[in-house]
């Protein structure tokens, strides 16, 4: 996948368990666990906000572009 997730970073930067981020977010620990395993095939940009919000950080500090071009889905 193109785009890397750094959730777990950025959660253990905070302090914060994802337990209490999907409390806080309205997910289930399966879909953040799903996201931060970088398994996702995508995320809405509502989710995104809110993860964002409460983690006082930006897009690009959970986000990152490897710089390769996807042309298929991964399996």
């Amino acid at each position: 996948m193109a785009i890397r997730v750094h959730l777990e970073d950025v959660l253990k930067a905070r302090g914060m368990t994802s337990k209490e981020l999907c409390a806080k977010v309205g997910i289930t620990e399966a879909n953040l666990s799903i996201l931060r395993s970088g398994k996702a095939k995508g995320v809405r940009f509502a989710t995104i906000n809110r993860i964002c919000h409460y983690l006082e950080c930006d897009v690009g500090d959970i986000l990152k572009y490897d710089g390769n071009l996807e042309d298929h889905d991964e399996n």
